[in-house]
């Protein structure tokens, strides 16, 4: 069972900010760094500077001598089963960090040469250079050093969708940055079958780490050694004698593990304190984090179903028009949205304040894009941040309802949103008010009725797990405002 069905949320993982897992099992999934790295915004800078002071102590302490700190650090590490998120083979239990996991962790830091010498600067070099690092290991450690922001996040998922709490509950071990240490609180969390819950944004997991030590030994390792091997003329070289490669000469991979081990991890150690250029140009080429996982692979890896667009779409068509139902208007759009812009859009927040409370926005989103047309706004105009206006009228939206927006835009925030509305019969006259807006550097605002709508709809449905990000028709109307 299901979070949103243990708790009769009405939506499914389309629409929802959190993973949506299991509340007995676990769903293969894990957090990953350079996902929480990448995400601009408070949280995620809360998350990255405690994920790096936490890994400074340990990597400071060892080398300064003073192991015990870096142990005494590590032992509170433990497999973070509220997360429902891992390797677990069944239930939320046994396969993932643990006290005897955190001693042999310490042991093998200890003992590094990389970190000695300083060639491992980052939480994720672990899962190159350190034995028994995994994925999964690399996983349950974010969890636990990031624990408490991921208890502000659970808590306001709960307020969001009403899903019930239970008050001073053991926090579990929280990271002190300015005391280097782990601290108890009271917090407050979601309960299911007497077990506290810990609920995760989906921006920040993946299927897999995104340092392979797998890729590294083939493509990195291997290949240096083999280039090594044809410059020195060994006897690992040979001259191919037939085929239409006649002549080349090579060097096999059998043979490169025969001389140099089959042991990924340990070759891998050793050839790169001999080469640290290795390690550099590996993390260069793979600097950029993977994506956030598309809703076919987060339908995929949970065996649960994929978004049900009519159905989402038809929760903002069939509601009555009018006052009486504007918050509904506005729950609709922000379920249909949560998963018509994801995974372009990601981190999605109701009726956030700005100007110290004073200013309030229906719904904001951060720009998380690396293609399409959100990426594309983002590379040419001020759009870190994206923002809708929902309005539920019966009449015709005119320029208080573009200034609303408008004023809610800054160079540092973003300059673009959409206002979402039933339907505008004066199109022409919208559009001059919009431009004008937009010529006199007060932002650019989309208006998206249900037409439109539909249209939007329509084009993410039928590309399914295909679709790219491109979102025509928000692209044809921005293009009105900028011709």
């Amino acid at each position: 069972m299901r979070v949103s069905q243990f708790f009769k949320l009405k939506r499914n993982q389309a629409s929802l900010p959190f993973i949506d897992v299991d509340v007995v099992d676990d769903v293969r999934l894990f957090l990953n760094a350079k996902a929480i790295r990448a995400l601009d915004t408070d949280w995620g800078d809360w998350c990255e500077y405690l994920i790096s002071n936490f890994f400074d102590h340990v990597i400071s302490s060892i080398k300064a001598g003073n192991s015990d700190a870096a142990l005494l650090s590590l032992e509170q590490l433990r497999e973070p089963r509220e997360t429902h998120l891992g390797m677990s083979a069944t239930g939320a239990s046994g396969r993932g960090l643990g006290k005897e996991k955190a001693r042999s962790l310490w042991a093998s830091l200890k003992q590094s040469q990389a970190v000695k010498s300083g060639l491992l600067t980052d939480l994720e070099d672990t899962a190159l250079l350190i034995e028994g690092v995994s994925v999964d290991i690399i996983s349950d450690i974010i969890t636990n050093i990031i624990r408490e922001p991921l208890i502000d996040f659970t808590n306001q998922v709960c307020e969001e969708y009403g899903i019930p709490i239970q008050k001073q509950v053991n926090s579990g071990p929280l990271w002190n940055p300015e005391a280097k240490e782990w601290v108890v609180k009271f917090a407050d969390f979601p309960m299911a079958n007497d077990e506290k819950l810990l609920l995760v944004p989906k921006s920040i997991v993946r299927i897999q780490g995104d340092y392979d030590v797998s890729n590294y030994y083939r493509h990195y390792i291997l290949e240096d050694l083999k280039q090594k091997e044809l410059v020195a003329g060994s006897a690992l070289v040979r001259t191919l004698k037939t085929g239409k490669n006649k002549g080349t000469r090579k060097v096999f991979i059998k043979d490169l593990q025969k001389k140099y081990g089959k042991e990924k991890k340990v070759v891998s150690i050793r050839e790169t304190l001999k080469n640290p250029s290795l390690l550099m140009k590996y993390k260069v080429e793979n600097s950029e984090p993977t994506p956030p996982l598309t809703h076919a692979q987060l339908a995929d890896s949970q065996g649960t179903a994929r978004p049900d667009w009519d159905k989402m779409l038809h929760a903002v068509l069939d509601l009555d028009v009018g006052k009486k139902k504007a918050y509904q208007y506005e729950d609709a759009i922000f379920d249909l949205t949560n998963a018509l812009f994801y995974p372009s859009l990601t981190d999605p927040e109701k009726q956030t304040p700005l100007h110290e409370g004073l200013k309030r926005v229906d719904i904001t989103y951060y720009n998380y894009a690396n293609e399409g047309f959100f990426s594309w706004l983002g590379k040419h105009y001020s759009a870190p941040m994206i923002f809708l206006e929902c309005k539920n009228y019966g009449s015709e939206i005119g320029n208080p309802e573009i200034d609303q927006i408008a004023m809610r835009f800054s160079a540092k925030r973003g300059q673009f949103g959409i206002v979402f509305c039933r339907n505008v019969e004066k199109q022409d006259r919208l559009l001059e008010r919009c431009k004008a807006a937009a010529n006199d550097g007060h932002g650019y605002v989309v208006v998206i009725d249900d037409a439109r709508l539909v249209e939007l709809v329509d084009e993410v449905k039928s590309e399914g797990a295909l679709f790219r990000g491109q979102y025509t028709v928000l692209k044809d109307e921005f293009g009105k405002l900028i011709l």
